[in-house]
């Protein structure tokens, strides 16, 4: 089987195969923890955020790394993801790293 080499040496910088991105106080207990658990039980390797960040914290430079070492992000939209300015970033850096 041959494969292209163009995305062979992309393959090998992803580290993981989903960025999870959702609103903790939103999402911790519920839904968000559900679908990581279930990804996990499939196999699919899931970055999901610190859910013990405190409010008024810096959005870590792993983050970033992290969205950008993801070969996909799963945004769980919930009723104030949008007043969350660390969501906001994710959000942006998603958005920037897919454009790429």
């Amino acid at each position: 089987m041959s494969s292209l080499p163009s995305t062979s040496s992309s393959i090998s910088r992803k580290k993981y195969d989903v960025f999870l991105s959702f609103r903790g106080e939103d999402n911790l207990k519920n839904f968000a923890d559900h679908l990581y658990d279930a990804l996990k039980r499939s196999g699919i390797i899931t970055f999901r955020d610190d859910p013990k960040l405190e409010v008024g914290e810096e959005i870590a430079p792993e983050l970033f790394k992290a969205i950008q070492q993801s070969w996909c992000s799963v945004i769980i939209f919930s009723e104030t993801y949008a007043f969350s300015g660390w969501c906001l970033e994710e959000l942006a850096e998603i958005v920037q790293q897919k454009n790429c």
